[in-house]
């Protein structure tokens, strides 16, 4: 616990007064007769947030315009977890809400690695969403329908994804740079009956050509009826078959939004696959929609006016998070390209070049940039930069000192922590309330967030598992394919029922401040994306010299991530430099560069639990330097003797006793 904590910023009475969250407070008081204070006191405006939740989301739906005018006792039909019914008998659309601003700012400005910036206003998003729209009820397309992208960040992903949803069609999305048993691993389950997908991408200034994946996907994926293929890199070639995207928009028109229940899919996102195929999870309409605005408005400060950026790919839910930017009137900048293209302070000159408001990044990013000695206050025009946003993995004190040192002094820094699973935060930032380096701010409004030892019991001062303990709009509605909420349950309400765990070790300090150290299970989170150790298995599984593996992904105590691949190898082979090179292309080629490891070793042999799984999360606490009496019950090993192995390496690297 810190107990002389070091404040990098702090807001000023009347820049807190100023924000959009001490006028919903101002706004409360009017309505209710609540008085939080002026400024107002988060702490109270929290409390009240999380004991009275039919009243918060009652305001918070009001406030913003979503659904005025709902009576808090018809605002929680059934208050549990999972099953929570929000709204009931409401309806609305994502999309409709998205698209209902006028031509005073533009809705997006579109920018690539290859390109200069261009904005698209809000009356040509929506005749192109229109446009894309008609064309899939033209071709069939009917409410509860999937709708796949194999897109990167480019606008093409943004229309067809607000097409989908303004007819009740449900969006799932996959990056290009994951190979083809990656996207079959996850489109396969939800049987899409349209593909949208690009022939390729730039990356680093080089060119992607991903023909022959599509080609793939296509041939493998039977339930698609219609392919629109979106050029990228060759513009004059269409594949056999497919319709090109400019037909598919070709007739801008006003969309048409279906009015759908407010737990109506919107899209399926899926989890990191650490066992097994990934799991699709399905969220609604309504739940997105509510706790967007409300992380856009009461955290962020995003509105009318702002230009927010967030790096991201279509494989990470910071894409469906910063599109959802449009729900609150803001401007998306919409990049393709590397994070760090041409140079370390590439995401700056962004800033500089499009005007962004609000700069959202990964702590990668920003001690990549440290490392490589940028200063980007010093040779950028950063004036328009008002907030700065990074969320994946835990930011460093020191990085939080390099930002307010090396990019602005008066910026406001948020660190947030959340999940694909909510598509939102748990832990964030307010502009009520002073920054430190190192530290989250505070549990987001509406997020019943606290700390539980093993035994289930809060703690402070100490690590626990990171717990929500009431319902939040945006919780899955469902698994896809999961009969009887089975895997739901067990990934979230075990060992608690009713009560969410979310794996995620976090310490709330007596300041009430927060510190999220990296995760309780074995899921990967290298640069800010969450991986699965399932599709590196499914890849090294192929290469006859390997036997068996183990990943792990260790959180440094420097803020840094390091993430081994332990090999055993079949009688007789060596790992050589031609083998390593063997493994990590398949990695590669199968899944994505991302899951590539920092190194391969090899091993005697590796340990599994006695119903034969891999011991991930005990041997990545071994690298952590935790005691191995408690990181390891040896009694649940199948064989003891190769933990005595992996000891051994954790001493010699210096981090265990």
């Amino acid at each position: 616990m810190n107990d002389a904590p070091e404040v990098l910023w702090t807001p000023t009475p009347e820049s807190a007064r100023a924000t959009r969250v001490a006028a919903f407070a101002r706004w409360v008081r009017e309505r209710r007769g609540l008085d939080f204070g002026d400024p107002p006191d988060y702490d109270a405006l929290w409390r009240w947030s999380t004991e009275h939740l039919e009243q918060f989301w009652a305001d918070v739906a009001a406030w913003t315009g979503v659904l005025p005018g709902v009576p808090d006792d018809r605002v929680l039909g059934q208050r549990r977890m999972p099953g929570a019914e929000w709204f009931p008998g409401t309806t609305l659309n994502y999309a409709e809400r998205a698209l209902g601003w006028d031509d005073e700012h533009p809705a997006l400005v579109v920018v690539a690695e290859d390109t200069e910036p261009v904005e698209v206003s809000w009356s040509q998003l929506r005749g192109q969403v229109g446009a894309f729209a008609a064309t899939l009820r033209r071709l069939g397309v009917r409410p509860g329908d999937r709708v796949a992208g194999y897109l990167p960040n480019v606008p093409e992903a943004v229309v067809a994804f607000l097409g989908a949803a303004s007819i009740g069609a449900v969006w799932a999305s996959c990056a290009p740079d994951f190979g083809t048993r990656a996207v079959l691993d996850r489109f396969a389950q939800i049987e899409p009956v349209v593909l949208v997908a690009v022939d390729g991408y730039r990356f680093n200034g080089k060119a992607h050509d991903r023909r022959d994946v599509v080609a793939q996907l296509r041939e493998n994926l039977p339930t698609v009826r219609t392919t629109i293929a979106v050029p990228r890199l060759h513009p004059d070639e269409v594949p056999d078959g497919a319709l090109p995207w400019a037909d598919a928009i070709a007739e801008p028109t006003e969309p048409v939004f279906e009015q759908l229940p407010f737990d109506h899919p919107l899209w399926i996102v899926y989890s990191s696959g650490t066992t097994g195929l990934p799991k699709g999870i399905v969220h609604g309409h309504g739940g997105v929609v509510l706790e967007q605005v409300k992380q856009a408005a009461l955290h962020m400060d995003v509105g009318r006016g702002d230009r927010l950026f967030w790096y991201s790919s279509t494989a990470w839910i910071m894409w469906n998070i910063s599109t959802s930017a449009l729900l609150s009137g803001a401007t998306v900048v919409v990049y393709d390209g590397a994070p760090a293209y041409p140079s370390a302070g590439a995401q700056f000159a962004l800033a500089e070049r499009t005007g962004i408001t609000y700069l959202g990044t990964s702590p990668g990013y920003l001690m990549a940039a440290e490392k490589a000695g940028v200063r980007p206050g010093e040779t950028h025009d950063l004036s328009t930069v008002r907030s700065i946003g990074v969320t994946g993995s835990p930011l460093p004190a020191a990085s939080f000192r390099w930002v307010y040192d090396a990019v602005k002094p008066d910026v406001f820094l948020g660190s947030l922590s959340g999940g694909t699973d909510v598509a939102t935060g748990f832990i964030g930032a307010t502009s009520l309330l002073p920054v430190t380096a190192g530290e989250l701010q505070r549990p987001m409004l509406g997020v019943a967030a606290a700390a539980w030892d093993e035994d289930g019991r809060p703690v402070v001062g100490e690590l626990g598992e990171l717990v929500i303990t009431g319902p939040m709009p945006s919780m899955p509605l469902s698994f896809w394919r999961d009969p009887g909420d089975q895997r739901y349950l067990e990934s979230y309400f075990d060992p608690w029922p009713g009560v969410w765990r979310h794996g995620d070790w976090l310490e709330i300090t007596d300041r009430g401040t927060c510190l999220i150290t990296g995760r309780s299970d074995s899921t990967l989170n290298r640069g800010g994306v969450r991986m699965g150790t399932a599709d590196i298995y499914a890849a090294v599984e192929t290469i006859p010299a390997v036997v068996d593996c183990v990943v792990l992904g260790v959180e440094q105590p420097d803020g840094g991530y390091w993430m081994p691949l332990f090999v055993q190898l079949a009688p007789g082979e060596e790992l050589t430099d031609a083998l390593v090179a063997e493994i990590t292309q398949a990695i590669r080629t199968t899944a994505s560069p991302r899951h590539v490891p920092d190194e391969v070793i090899a091993v005697p042999g590796v340990p599994h639990t006695r119903t034969g799984k891999r011991l991930e999360v005990p041997l990545k606490r071994l690298f952590q330097g935790v005691d191995p009496a408690k990181a390891v019950n040896r009694g649940a090993v199948d064989d003891a003797s190769l933990v005595d192995h992996f000891l051994d390496l954790a001493r010699r690297r210096g981090v265990s006793r």
